[in-house]
């Protein structure tokens, strides 16, 4: 059966959905069965950050190269390779039997999962013209959300019932399944194809792009935005399984899905409207899609704070549920935003630097000083309620793009487009 273009520039959302859905279930396995890895090899809460942490790292380090590779071969190639690499690496942490050997995995799982976003979101871009691109992304990003929730739930239900171990062969084997079947179906789009002058595919240099980055102040923005709320977002969904299990004496399977299900579904919600929001704006102005992000980093922040300050499970179940909505405008439009600005031929090494910068300076500091925090003050519950001060400065530094910088970098990209 034939599709249209625009229907398979649908079809691709939903092949790439999937990919991204394992992304993140297997990221997310690992919190849902702290408190048995904490009980079998005795880890105290900064050992434990360093699990979370170790992956951040290890994936942060490794974005600039996945983003230069990303420019410079076929994103499908990238894409599934990358399913395969981190599918096997999820399934081998199964054989870990001491401390080094488990955080030896959990960073090798971030070398495999770090040339995802950069190939999937550059091949996003090029299916899907600007007045989809955030519909398209948002609906991709509802991806994240399920597959947080079920690594988080499916992880604690299983390792409770048949030990941690099984939860990392279930989501491993599953993904190497996926990219066998996907193989076949993925096509490579051509690059720039939505742009007002396709162009050929170009090779940017670590100097072009070095140039493009002093000459783009957006850029540098939503970056150092990236990493406020990355670190937000990982505080939240690294120790809230743990949070509830201590706090609330919820088993394994309970604290991973009560930790996950209501943030992942408001976001789910959220990041749709977000999209749908900021495709509207940006018809209208050049500051549409960060104008939206501001609305959800400003509006998540004292949900934030409740989440780590709650005493009763209806205000828990109601912060986790607010912030997610929010998290979820934010979501949305973090690649789209980015692409405003950044022409076509350079998009992939800018995804791999912004997950570089996100994820080292947000997601791999975060798991880690939470567990000092609350190691140093005797409550996680206070270390989780502070980081809504990193909110709130993400919306500070988005502010300053949108009053600033925005509408002459997003002229001087379409100028460029039409240049080359």
């Amino acid at each position: 059966m034939s599709v249209s273009k625009s229907q398979y520039a649908w079809l691709v959302v939903a092949m790439l959905w999937f990919i991204s859905f394992f992304n993140y279930a297997d990221r997310q396995a690992i919190f849902s069965v702290f408190p048995l890895l904490e009980k079998e090899m005795k880890l105290d809460p900064v050992q434990l950050g360093m699990l979370g942490s170790s992956f951040a790292w290890v994936y942060g380090l490794m974005g600039p190269v996945a983003g230069f590779i990303v420019d410079r071969i076929r994103r499908k190639t990238a894409i599934l390779a990358g399913l395969q690499t981190w599918s096997i690496i999820c399934a081998a942490t199964a054989s870990a039997v001491t401390f080094p050997q488990l955080l030896f995995f959990r960073a090798a799982e971030g070398l495999g999962e770090s040339i995802y976003y950069p190939a999937s979101m550059s091949m996003l871009g090029d299916y899907h013209c600007s007045q989809t691109r955030s519909r398209a992304m948002g609906v991709h990003q509802t991806s994240v959300y399920l597959g947080t929730i079920g690594g988080g739930f499916f992880a604690g239900i299983i390792g409770q019932r048949y030990g941690w171990r099984w939860s990392f062969l279930f989501f491993g084997v599953l993904g190497i399944l996926l990219g066998v079947v996907l193989t076949r179906y993925l096509r490579e789009p051509v690059r720039g194809a939505q742009e007002p002058a396709p162009q050929q595919h170009e090779k940017i240099s670590a100097r072009e792009y070095g140039n493009l980055l002093s000459r783009t102040p957006t850029l540098i923005i939503l970056m150092a935005a990236f990493v406020c709320s990355n670190f937000v977002a990982v505080v939240l969904l690294s120790w809230m399984p743990k949070f509830l299990y201590d706090n609330f004496h919820m088993s394994l399977a309970m604290s991973g899905l009560t930790a996950t299900i209501y943030v992942q579904l408001a976001s789910m919600i959220g990041s749709p409207v977000g999209g749908w929001l900021a495709d509207l704006l940006s018809r209208r102005t050049k500051r549409g899609r960060m104008i939206v992000q501001a609305i959800g980093v400003f509006g998540g922040a004292p949900f934030v704070a409740m989440c780590g300050l709650s005493h009763s499970m209806a205000t828990l179940i109601l912060a986790l549920t607010a912030w997610g909505f929010f998290k979820g405008l934010y979501d949305a439009n973090i690649w789209a935003s980015l692409f405003d600005v950044v022409p076509p031929h350079a998009r992939g090494t800018a995804c791999g630097a912004m997950n570089a910068v996100g994820w080292l300076g947000g997601g791999g500091t975060a798991p880690l000083l939470i567990g000092i925090i609350a190691r140093q003050y005797n409550s996680l519950g206070f270390a989780i309620a502070i980081a809504s001060v990193v909110y709130l400065a993400a919306g500070a530094l988005l502010l300053t793009g949108l009053m600033l910088f925005v509408k002459k970098d997003a002229i001087r990209m379409d100028a460029l487009a039409l240049m080359r």
